[in-house]
């Protein structure tokens, strides 16, 4: 009788189920693997995966399997994939965000009153304001409503090479290519105060401090070709710290959500500072040339600090520094924060600062240099745009190649992502901008209409509006 004992449920099952694992995107076993029916697809592990979570409010995922998303039912995908059935499946499940924001297509509007190129666009924390940057010395704010200049900000001696917002929205920084930078008020256009004077040479870059470390927002670091860093404080107007140690021009620098403040330079290092008195914590090694850009997981919650897609407002600051910090714990989760350096040796690092000075994944493949990595608002993808005319997209938290984006027909100089992390925008020397979908690795939409190259994008932070500017001087906005 013995013999003839019933086999085990893997054998029976063998033709009607699969053995699946499922899996958080940052590695960790959801509950033990389970015997799925053929016929389960996306919306039944929807429920599962939601269920397992304890999730009383449903979240939406996308289930990925190597780095293909899965959209068929397992049955189907073993057939396609010619699978071995024996073996477990191991099933990523992706947070999606809870809206959607739609794809740009036309432009609304050309605005013209810069007298020299466009160099930088950004747009405010909460997506209701748009500033710009020129060659022609002047800032600009724009009225996004009526979609017409609002102030034109004068103080600048040379080209404005950089400009940022605070994070609460109460403030615009610039920098100048003689090294000054000036504070504005965007509700008035008005000059707050006297330049701020220190750095030598011209500016590269400028990163404030964040929202759920600081409200009101008080202190900014600014980067120069001078080989130093600078920290700011607005109320006293004097740099406060100086971070000194680079041996060549400071790229690129960005404020931590952890209070860290990172550094990339020509002298192919990047160096980690402590903010209260502006100590060395480590450097991380590794470039063979210039480092071009940096970028954060958390990037997307450092720079919208208490602002979120359902347009909330706040009477305190106390209140935002609150709200800012629940966003960046959500965001962060229990993973480290992590960074990407892009650089002239054609390549990039993933790094985790805080765990170790070692990279956690090199990655290669751009025939050129590196000129702009963003991560996405939910940190999941990591975009590269290089001077080999292409896009490339990255496993944000493994630095695993995923796609290539092909279509530029000249150096791309910079990417911005909708704040759903489902579409990514990219400008490019050819005087195009293209918007490329995350999900199928396809172009989504063409954006001529620039007459000549495109050095600045932003898609504002509320995923309604695109701005871009360039060397035709005019400022493009584009909607859905």
């Amino acid at each position: 009788m013995d013999s003839q004992a019933t086999p085990p449920a893997a054998a029976t099952d063998a033709n009607t189920s699969v053995m699946c694992q499922l899996v958080s995107p940052e590695g960790d076993h959801l509950g033990a693997a389970l015997y799925l029916p053929q016929n389960v697809g996306p919306p039944q592990l929807l429920e599962i995966v939601n269920h397992l979570l304890h999730n009383e409010d449903k979240v939406p995922y996308a289930f990925y399997i190597g780095d293909e998303e899965l959209s068929v039912q397992l049955g189907t995908y073993m057939q396609q994939k010619n699978a071995n059935v024996e073996v477990t499946l191991r099933i990523v499940y992706q947070p999606q965000a809870l809206f959607r924001i739609r794809p740009v297509n036309r432009c609304s509007a050309t605005i013209a009153g810069h007298q020299e190129a466009v160099l930088a666009v950004s747009f405010s924390p909460d997506g209701k304001c748009l500033a710009s940057g020129s060659g022609d010395t002047t800032v600009r704010f724009w009225d996004l409503d009526t979609q017409t200049p609002l102030f034109t900000c004068k103080g600048h001696k040379n080209w404005v090479l950089c400009i940022a917002w605070s994070p609460d929205g109460k403030h615009l920084v610039s920098g100048s290519k003689t090294g000054e930078l000036i504070l504005w008020d965007p509700k008035t256009g008005q000059q707050l105060g006297s330049p701020l004077m220190g750095h030598r040479k011209w500016i590269t870059a400028v990163s404030w401090e964040p929202a759920h470390l600081q409200a009101p927002c008080r202190r900014f670091v600014s980067a120069s070709k001078d080989g130093d860093a600078r920290i700011w404080d607005i109320t006293t107007r004097k740099c406060v710290i100086s971070l000194t140690g680079h041996t060549n021009s400071v790229t690129c620098v960005k404020w931590g959500g952890d209070g860290l403040i990172y550094t990339g330079s020509e002298d192919c290092l990047i160096k980690v500072w402590e903010t209260t008195q502006g100590k060395l914590v480590k450097t991380l090694q590794g470039h063979g040339h210039w480092v071009n850009s940096l970028a954060l997981s958390t990037e997307y919650v450092l720079r919208t600090g208490a602002y979120d897609h359902t347009g909330k407002t706040y009477s305190t600051a106390e209140e935002m520094k609150e709200a800012a910090l629940a966003r960046y714990k959500k965001m962060r989760g229990n993973a480290p924060e992590r960074l990407v350096s892009g650089s002239d040796d054609f390549t990039m690092f993933l790094w985790e600062p805080t765990i170790s000075k070692q990279p956690k994944a090199r990655m290669t493949g751009h025939q050129k240099l590196v000129n702009h990595v963003y991560f996405s608002p939910d940190g999941q993808w990591l975009a590269s745009a290089s001077f080999d005319k292409s896009v490339k997209l990255w496993n944000g938290i493994t630095g695993k190649f995923v796609a290539a984006f092909r279509g530029h027909v000249a150096d791309v100089y910079q990417i911005s992502w909708s704040a759903d992390s489902r579409l990514l925008l990219s400008g490019s020397k050819d005087s195009t901008l293209k918007v490329w979908d995350i999900r199928t690795h396809k172009l989504k939409q063409d954006l001529p209409g620039h007459a000549d190259e495109v050095y600045a994008v932003d898609w504002s932070p509320d995923g309604e509006k695109v701005a871009s500017g360039g060397k035709d001087r005019v400022l493009k906005l584009w909607m859905n």
